[in-house]
């Protein structure tokens, strides 16, 4: 009996003793593969590991190489209009002084607020270009519509304004835009003062002059190989033109008493440059002209002239200044400031002396494409970028004050003596505030 107590305790320490030695033989296999399977993903993670810190590192990348909006700041800044989405195309006044309108890429035309620009904050109205953009956007003589480019259709489309009781401006389009009839790029469009006519030019040397339905009245060749820049006069009667050759070539458009169109015939030309001209201006009188050319200066023109009689424009002064291909001219509306641009720079000159007096270096990040001086002559506004920059117009300021005390000594009238000396005093007050802003 006890034989056989002892022979199953045997066989029950040895079944154990197996066990142990199949379980530690098993643990230690299991422990071998486990070592070769961290071995094997010690291998993957090197090669993976550096992955999600390159994955990582690319999705932080344009945050950090994000192109930030340019910020430029000058004691004569007096404002910066940003609502655009591109880089704004062009701009244009309202006869009336009141607007400012801006287009770009983005298919929107904005109507800006002219006695916004002193403010922190700056509205605008937004006109939306159906299944387009604009390239060119100009007022109507009554401010009541304005005429747009289109960059895709290659046709002039007109926008009507209705002022609505809040004193917001809704916007429709024509339901027909003009026919295409230019087979080059439209560079320049405008409308006559006089609201008779429409002037459209291409870069070839073909300048069109439309009725306000979309006709074509008159046809102008140029002669000048390509057209760089064209513009109607503020009277409503010249139109202008200069590209590849050495002059500006003005033609009157002329209309019978009755109202109907009769001829475009060639009034006069500037002639003094020895380079092809970039662009020109008018004063608002048109009896003033500046022109920049590719000889490295710009000329100040009388252009009050009888040119019926033969008689041509004189030079009344010719001054040097850096210039470059799609350099842009101002001449501020009573022909005392002249505002230039070159490259993403502009500069500021006394139309009387011709001396330099302000700079605004780096005023854009893209080349300017507009400069213009507001109705009034207290700005000048360029484009060059998504920001439309608002200058105030010191220049024209002091010139301003010294003619008025020119003619203050000559004036004999009393009352005539009164005015100049009330309108001394305004026009210093008005410097000194933006002077004083400046030092400030």
């Amino acid at each position: 009996m006890e034989a056989a107590a002892l022979i199953a305790l045997s066989l029950l320490i040895g079944a154990l003793i197996l066990l142990v030695a199949v379980a530690i033989s098993k643990r230690k296999d299991e422990l071998s593969e486990q070592l070769e399977q961290k071995e094997g993903f010690g291998v993957e993670e090197n090669v993976a590991k550096p992955a999600p810190v390159k994955k990582q590192k690319a999705q932080q990348r344009p945050r950090k190489e994000r192109i930030q909006q340019h910020t430029f700041t000058h004691p004569l800044l007096a404002s910066s209009l940003k609502s655009h989405n591109t880089s704004v195309t062009c701009i244009d006044f309202s006869s009336n002084g009141k607007y400012l309108a801006s287009c770009a890429d983005d298919r929107t035309v904005r109507i800006w607020s002219t006695k916004d620009f002193l403010e922190r904050d700056h509205r605008c109205l937004r006109a939306n270009v159906e299944l387009d953009h604009a390239t060119l956007v100009r007022f109507s003589p009554d401010s009541r519509a304005f005429i747009t480019w289109l960059a895709n259709g290659d046709t002039i489309r007109i926008f009507k304004m209705t002022k609505k009781e809040d004193g917001t401006f809704s916007f429709k389009a024509n339901p027909e835009d003009f026919p295409q009839r230019h087979k080059a790029n439209v560079i320049d469009i405008g409308i006559a003062e006089t609201g008779k006519f429409i002037m459209s030019a291409s870069s070839d040397t073909t300048i069109l002059v439309w009725d306000l339905k979309g006709e074509v009245l008159a046809s102008i060749n140029t002669n000048q190989m390509t057209n760089s820049y064209a513009a109607i006069s503020p009277c409503g009667r010249f139109i202008a033109s200069c590209g590849f050759t050495t002059d500006v070539k003005v033609w009157e458009v002329c209309f019978a008493k009755s109202g109907e169109f009769k001829e475009v015939v060639r009034a006069f030309d500037l002639k003094g440059h020895s380079a092809g001209v970039h662009s020109f201006a008018f004063s608002n009188d048109s009896r003033r002209m500046v022109t920049v050319s590719k000889d490295g200066t710009w000329k100040l023109w009388d252009t009050d002239v009888e040119y019926k009689k033969q008689q041509d424009p004189y030079l009344l002064r010719t001054v040097p200044c850096k210039s470059s291909e799609g350099s842009r001219i101002a001449l501020s509306p009573d022909g005392r400031a002249v505002g230039l641009s070159s490259g993403c720079d502009i500069t500021m000159y006394s139309a009387a002396t011709g001396e330099l007096e302000e700079e605004f270096l780096g005023a854009h990040t893209e080349e300017i494409t507009n400069l213009k001086f507001d109705i009034n002559g207290r700005f000048l506004v360029s484009t060059g970028d998504r920001a439309i920059r608002v200058f105030h117009n010191v220049t024209g300021y002091r010139a301003a004050i010294l003619d008025m005390q020119a003619m203050l000594k000559k004036a004999s009238n009393e009352g005539m003596k009164q005015r100049l000396q009330q309108q001394i005093q305004e026009a210093q007050s008005a410097l000194d505030n933006v002077l004083t802003a400046r030092k400030d």
